[in-house]
């Protein structure tokens, strides 16, 4: 693991632990309920082994845990690894963790060959900030999956960054000008200009998508908040025929260049190709 990564899980375990286990299900509905919707539509119907690469609250290792699937939970944060695997004890799913692996997502070690039908790169992508390491990546995901496999991996836009900078914090215009216009070139980001997201590299579509080309065939990328960025956290204020006619609208638009523009997070599904 690299300096820059341990400091990253450090940074995790020290700072923001409490928001990351609630930012989900409190803070993120759409993002969340998008992607339960994407792991509903296009994995196997059969459960498996799950690989979950940034485990975050556990949510989502929750989630496949209750269907069936045997899960490897990796992540550069001791503590949030602590918490998912202590989630799924604690809600009857104990039994499903094959195993839990302090590692980055560049070195998978500890993991075998051809070893998941499922892989979840939910968060570390976006932390990985030099293009060399985020190939590494995808080259330790093609490994680790079995032939047609099932990647969902997760990108932050670029352009949200912007937005927030200017909605929050418009008066530090002059200031950071010069460091926005580099940030637009080449997405990066680090504690100073970004304290609550640290170390981290937000994408385009165009660049996110190329990633995967060659190893994997593409099956969906969408925006993943599509029109709901930034008021997403409405949608728990609706009735569930409310809500779930809102997410109906935001999946159809998912796919469209605007919304991919206009979203926070960029979710890619692929699969693994067989040669």
């Amino acid at each position: 693991m690299s300096p820059e990564e341990t400091a990253i899980g450090r940074y995790y375990d020290e700072n923001i632990l409490a928001y990351e286990l609630e930012r989900l299900e409190r803070h993120s509905p759409v993002e969340f309920l998008m992607t339960l919707r994407a792991l509903s539509r296009w994995l196997p119907g059969t459960a498996g082994v799950a690989v979950d690469i940034g485990v975050g609250s556990g949510a989502y290792a929750a989630w496949l845990a209750a269907r069936g699937f045997r899960l490897h939970l990796v992540d550069i944060s001791i503590k949030l690894l602590e918490a998912t695997a202590e989630r799924l004890k604690r809600e009857g799913h104990g039994s499903r963790i094959s195993g839990c692996h302090h590692l980055s997502a560049t070195e998978l070690s500890t993991l075998p060959d051809a070893c998941a039908d499922v892989l979840l790169a939910l968060g570390p992508l976006y932390h990985l900030r030099q293009s060399d390491d985020r190939r590494k990546a995808i080259r330790e995901f093609t490994r680790v999956l079995r032939p047609d496999g099932l990647l969902f991996a997760a990108g932050i836009n670029r352009m949200a960054f912007l937005r927030d900078a200017f909605r929050y914090s418009p008066e530090k215009g002059a200031r950071l000008h010069e460091r926005c216009l580099k940030f637009l070139q080449d997405g990066q980001l680090d504690p100073d200009i970004a304290p609550p997201i640290g170390f981290a590299h937000l994408t385009t579509a165009v660049e996110f998508d190329a990633l995967f080309v060659g190893a994997f065939e593409r099956i969906a990328l969408w925006g993943l908040e599509s029109l709901t960025s930034p008021a997403q956290e409405k949608l728990t204020e609706l009735s569930p025929e409310d809500r779930e006619a809102w997410l109906d609208i935001v999946e159809r638009t998912a796919p469209l260049p605007d919304a991919l523009g206009y979203a926070d997070h960029f979710l890619y599904v692929g699969r693994r190709k067989s040669a």
